[in-house]
């Protein structure tokens, strides 16, 4: 079942999580969120200049929301709507990438790689915490962005 976080303007401008929260705590409370089965989604509701070329994750005022959220919930990419593709905007949010109409999001492949590796440790942590010592999503979310993590890796993290 998918849940979204809808942002307007205000959100933005006041760095206000409290969409973001309405949506999680609930999730949270219920225990939904460590199996993954939650399909999260984000709806950004601002008003732009029809000719400004740029992505939503290259308005300085979305991507500061977006870091703001991480810090709070660094796991919160385990729980999206990958099939709808918002893995790949939540890390466009994050890394550092280029767009292009013909070839879609290219990411910087060292801010990748270390945004990667910082989701690795942070979520593998989280789970275990959670009791779950299977890190099989982790692993099928590193894959959707192009990381092949060896079981070796997870190992060294118990």
């Amino acid at each position: 079942m998918a849940h979204t976080i809808t942002l307007n303007e205000s959100h933005l401008q006041t760095l206000d999580l409290t969409p973001a929260r309405e949506v999680i705590e609930p999730l949270l409370a219920a225990g939904k969120v460590p199996s993954g089965d939650v399909g999260l989604r984000f709806m950004v509701d601002i008003s732009r200049d029809p000719t400004d070329p740029r992505e939503l994750s290259e308005l300085p005022e979305v991507r500061l929301w977006f870091i703001r959220l991480d810090t709070c919930y660094p796991w919160l990419p385990l729980i999206l709507d990958w099939e709808a593709g918002e893995l790949g905007r939540y890390a466009a949010m994050l890394v550092p990438h280029q767009f292009s109409p013909t070839e879609g999001i290219r990411y910087n492949p060292e801010g990748l790689e270390i945004f990667m590796m910082a989701k690795i440790f942070v979520i593998a942590a989280w789970l275990k915490g959670q009791g779950i010592s299977q890190y099989t999503r982790l692993k099928f979310m590193t894959q959707m962005l192009g990381y092949e993590i060896d079981d070796g890796l997870f190992e060294l993290l118990i």
